[in-house]
């Protein structure tokens, strides 16, 4: 990597020169303090979709949890790698954060993969990573119109991740107590509008 003209040199120097300055007692705080995150978001790891970004949040407010499709695997503490549940972990359990918001979005690859199939070339890991909305979209678009298969299809994923948040039984627990909201949503990149999950068939405009 270049040391003086690469873009992420670039990037950390406005950083440097306007954030860092603006935002230094904050950083300092939670260097000295520990962090007190009130959200722990589930996000796609796509580029156009930053959690951070779309909430206008400040360091310390959001612990994120980005992977392809923003998927949150089922419960199971079997004594293998599971990243999204050490994370969901950690989340809950030590930072004890009030909410966990599950946000896909449009144009999402991992999504699209569901409905035609992992890329070729990503057999090892992705393949077997989207099989498991596989099913919930293929039933969230049977009768849907062909320009509403997309947005039908990432719906259909958040709702599977939601549900699969809800076999953690530390989650299932907080919330029926009333110490943890779930709850999902949708990013329009074209339009930069979030859709919420609701009572109604598709995901509503958030107000």
């Amino acid at each position: 990597m270049s040391v003086t003209s690469d873009e992420l040199t670039a990037g950390y120097r406005r950083f440097r020169d306007t954030t860092w300055p603006a935002q230094r007692a904050r950083f300092i705080a939670l260097a000295e303090e520990g962090q007190e995150p009130h959200t722990l978001i589930v996000a796609c790891s796509d580029s156009r979709a930053d959690p951070a970004a779309i909430f206008d949040a400040t360091p310390g407010e959001l612990f994120v949890v980005r992977n392809v499709a923003n998927l949150v695997p089922h419960y199971e503490p079997d004594g293998g790698l599971h990243g999204v549940s050490a994370a969901l972990e950690f989340a809950v359990k030590v930072l004890k954060v009030k909410r966990i918001v599950v946000m896909g979005h449009a144009h999402c690859g991992g999504v699209n993969a569901m409905l035609s199939g992992a890329p070729g070339n990503c057999r090892d890991f992705v393949a077997p990573w989207v099989a498991q909305g596989v099913e919930v979209v293929r039933q969230a678009t049977a009768d849907v119109t062909p320009d509403q298969v997309e947005a039908a299809a990432e719906e259909a994923v958040v709702r599977l991740s939601l549900d699969n948040l809800r076999t953690f039984p530390w989650i299932a627990e907080r919330e029926a107590a009333g110490d943890l909201e779930l709850t999902g949503l949708h990013f329009g990149i074209a339009d930069g509008v979030l859709r919420a999950l609701t009572d109604q068939p598709r995901f509503e405009p958030l107000g």
